[in-house]
């Protein structure tokens, strides 16, 4: 069983930063597809930013020019970094992994990030 656990959500004002990380327990480079998802009260999980080998990486509209995803390969960790935080980045976020030709994909258990004065 892969491990994946979100961390560095909290309380933010608006216009903020923050950085969440994501640590895996497998080496990362054998996963195809690394995304970082939100989901706010009451709504659906949506994307927030994806990797891929072939695509690199993309970005929701929403986000765009504020938050900056990595990864590093040593630490088998996922990184999303958030500027100019707003309130309607307020969400819990979590962290996929999924590797296609295994036909394998985990979800992490979500960390809150709230943008608040």
């Amino acid at each position: 069983q892969v491990h994946v656990a979100e961390s560095g959500g909290g309380l933010v004002q608006p216009g903020g930063s923050l950085r969440l990380s994501c640590v895996v327990s497998e080496n990362i480079v054998v996963f195809d597809y690394l995304a970082w998802y939100r989901q706010a009260p009451g709504k659906e999980r949506d994307l927030v930013a994806s990797h891929t080998p072939a695509g690199g990486t993309k970005y929701a509209d929403s986000v765009k020019g504020r938050f900056t995803f990595s990864r590093d390969t040593d630490q088998n960790t996922l990184y999303l970094q958030m500027n100019s935080l707003k309130s309607e980045d307020t969400a819990v976020y979590y962290c996929l992994i999924r590797e296609v030709s295994m036909s394998r994909a985990y979800w992490g258990q979500g960390t809150q990030v709230t943008v608040s004065q």
